[in-house]
């Protein structure tokens, strides 16, 4: 396979709404081969366009027509016919990479930040979007509780713009709403949040950013893989096997044909208790082991080990996130190990 048989074969495939073959009308965009993955965008004018998910089958069924051994990835993105001509706008982000969980109380949102930290050490540009709506952490372990985002006139558009700490651009809805205020969204309004972090905001030009997504699977992570094209997923859980049940669910979901994300790998959360004043000491509160038998037995890999220590969860209450603390150096070096990890990952997506 090559690209221009993939974009020769697209080319006999017809938008159902405009006639023409999907190549010509520059509906085909990021068009990747890798091994047997064929992945590419498909530019569409709304995401509830009829006749969208036979436009996906007939995609499919084009190129397993020719490759039947290949493993299509179609991504749609919407872009009104207003826009069509506008730059994609995380064009400047080499890489997303969405932070995951089965269930809430896991620790996702303290991974997702210091994975964001750790893989600046590492020498990358990186922001975060935080998608958890109903539950933002990101203000308050950033430590931006009360800040509010500016804005900016781009062109004719208002642009908002990502407040900054440690370096780190970020976006939350905790920005814009009070602390105490209840979010209560139903499933358009989520995607259009979720659209407008994307698109709407100006993130400046990134290596990574890191999407800290609500536990579960919805509307927020179906609007997230349709919106943006996503690297892969960084699976959070702690060893219990409540949250393994959890956590395979999410993977599957991931998984699925339509969907179809990588899975760098899990980070296995609350591993085991370290009391401060025995270091030494490993206490296996939630069951060991769990995550990394998880990991292996669905394909992936452990990226890290993490802890229970009173000091994460005072630097993510202080909004001091683990990483950034010099008194823990055990506690930041596995934060470390996960986002060195993570970097490995990545790279061998594109062998």
């Amino acid at each position: 396979m090559d690209k221009e048989k993939i974009l020769s074969i697209l080319s006999q495939v017809r938008d159902p709404q405009s006639g023409r073959d999907l190549v010509s009308a520059g509906m085909v965009e990021k068009l990747e081969i890798a091994g047997d993955n064929v992945n590419f965008q498909l530019v569409i004018p709304n995401l509830q366009m009829p006749g969208k998910a036979e436009l996906n089958f007939a995609c499919i069924g084009a190129i397993n027509d020719v490759f039947p051994k290949a493993q299509v990835n179609v991504h749609f993105m919407a872009r009104s016919a207003e826009s069509s001509h506008t730059p994609n706008p995380i064009s400047n982000i080499k890489h997303i990479i969405a932070v995951a969980s089965g269930k809430g109380g896991v620790g996702k949102s303290t991974v997702a930040v210091n994975l964001a930290l750790g893989l600046q050490k590492s020498g990358a540009k990186v922001g975060i979007l935080d998608a958890d709506i109903y539950g933002p952490s990101i203000p308050t372990m950033f430590g931006l509780q009360g800040s509010r985002p500016k804005v900016r006139d781009v062109n004719g558009m208002t642009k908002i713009i990502p407040l900054e700490s440690y370096e780190v651009p970020t976006i939350s809805i905790g920005y814009i709403i009070e602390p105490e205020q209840a979010v209560v969204l139903r499933g358009p309004r989520l995607a259009a949040i979720i659209k407008q972090f994307v698109s709407d905001v100006l993130w400046p030009e990134l290596d990574f950013l890191i999407v800290d997504l609500p536990p579960g699977t919805g509307d927020v992570q179906l609007t997230l893989v349709q919106t943006v094209p996503l690297t892969g997923v960084v699976m959070v859980t702690t060893p219990q096997d409540v949250a393994l049940a959890d956590a395979l669910k999410a993977i599957n979901m991931f998984k699925m044909e339509a969907i179809n994300i990588p899975i760098l790998g899990v980070v296995e959360n609350m591993a085991w208790f370290t009391p401060a004043e025995l270091p030494e000491n490993k206490y296996y509160i939630f069951g060991e082991g769990g995550g990394k038998r998880f990991a292996h037995e669905n394909g992936s890999v452990l990226l890290g080990q993490i802890p229970i220590v009173q000091s994460i969860r005072e630097g993510g209450d202080s909004g001091k996130p683990a990483v950034t603390q010099d008194n823990v150096p055990q506690v930041a070096e596995a934060f470390m190990e996960v986002a060195r990890n993570t970097l490995k990952q990545v790279e061998a997506l594109k062998v």
